[in-house]
């Protein structure tokens, strides 16, 4: 009798803890060993594992949504991008969309980026993502595997999948994760894992998140997740070597960086970076200095939400992107030749605006 009170005792404080949240679905985690692919994704609670062949269909399962359902196939190779790419007619840019795939998929496709079953359908057209991939919503790892197939998918048909990486997710690779859903902790409980060693370096999504850049410059304009800041400025980094730089500190926890690290990946970082917005922004001189310093016209970033935002700051010189697409706030920038919108999931259009100065930080 003792030892079933201890059970139930047992059962008790499991389920009595927060954070073992209920996993409706999670995954797919995917590690390749030689010829050997291992798959394994939760759905309802249950953990399944899968053995794959190197041409097998991967799909991403939703319980509640099977309709959202989608197959994407592993890439043959996974390489780092290129750091500086030609203009084009036209691009979508979004930022900060965190796992809420539902928002992203809502904006693919009432921007004709893809269609409902989630074939890239943009042509040439182009697609960014200023960075924060994780955390907060509950739906990260599907928004990461359609970026992988749409990656894929767009290269066939001459279009382009921009990813650079944010702050949140340098941090969910460095093992810090405090802004998780309590359903990542479930997760890596029912793996039997610490949620790290889900998106470690030997994992594929894990090498393909190490392969992202920091900063791109596209045409005459540099895409990035927070910002350039005087400090970054006055080195002589150029782009390639902060990408470079950078890419050798993913992974590696704060406490642990060496002082050029904490300078790329602290808060005068291109991560963490604020100077843009708020009471205390940056002067025009600082804008015009990193415009001046990688030969560009305009500065386009995510990270900081603002009242006016999706808007241009420092006479059209600074865009920022980021909406709170957890409330719903579903919007993202579109350059159609020498035009510029802001779009929302419908695909309505309107002119993006030009702020005199940015209103306070949400």
């Amino acid at each position: 009798m003792k030892r079933y009170k201890n059970v139930i005792l047992a059962l008790f404080l499991i389920l009595s803890i927060p954070s073992f949240a209920q996993v409706e679905q999670d995954g797919p985690y995917i590690w390749r060993s030689g010829k050997q692919i291992i798959n394994r994704y939760i759905l309802n609670d249950v953990l399944h594992t899968d053995s794959l062949k190197e041409d097998a269909s991967v799909t991403v399962r939703f319980a509640s949504h099977t309709d959202w359902n989608f197959d994407f196939k592993l890439h043959k190779k996974i390489v780092v991008p290129p750091v500086s790419y030609d203009g084009v007619d036209k691009m979508l840019v979004l930022s900060d969309i965190e796992g809420e795939f539902e928002a992203f998929r809502a904006l693919m496709i009432g921007n004709g980026v893809m269609d409902q079953k989630y074939n890239w359908i943009f042509g040439k057209g182009q697609l960014v993502i200023c960075g924060d991939l994780f955390d907060r919503g509950k739906e990260v790892m599907p928004y990461l595997w359609l970026l992988y197939k749409l990656e894929e998918d767009a290269a066939k048909k001459g279009g382009f999948v921009h990813v650079v990486l944010g702050n949140h997710d340098i941090m969910n690779m460095a093992g810090d994760l405090r802004y998780h859903s309590p359903k990542y902790a479930s997760s890596a409980l029912l793996m039997g894992l610490e949620y790290a060693k889900l998106i470690d370096a030997d994992t594929e999504i894990g090498k393909w998140l190490r392969s992202k850049n920091a900063i791109e410059k596209i045409g005459d304009r540099i895409f990035m997740h927070a910002g350039i800041s005087p400090k970054i400025n006055a080195t002589d980094f150029s782009l390639q070597t902060i990408n470079d730089k950078c890419r050798s500190y993913y992974g590696i926890a704060t406490k642990s960086l060496p002082a050029e690290g904490h300078l790329l990946m602290g808060s005068s970082g291109p991560f963490w970076y604020r100077g843009y917005f708020g009471k205390d922004r940056t002067n025009p001189a600082t804008v015009d200095s990193t415009l001046a310093k990688f030969a560009c016209k305009q500065i386009v970033v995510g990270h900081t939400i603002t009242k006016d935002n999706i808007a241009g700051y420092y006479n059209g010189k600074v865009v920022g992107v980021d909406v709170n697409e957890h409330r719903g706030d579903r919007k993202a920038l579109l350059f159609i030749g020498n035009k510029t919108f802001v779009v929302d999931d419908k695909g309505i259009q309107k002119q993006l605006e030009i702020k005199d100065t940015p209103a306070e930080i949400n």
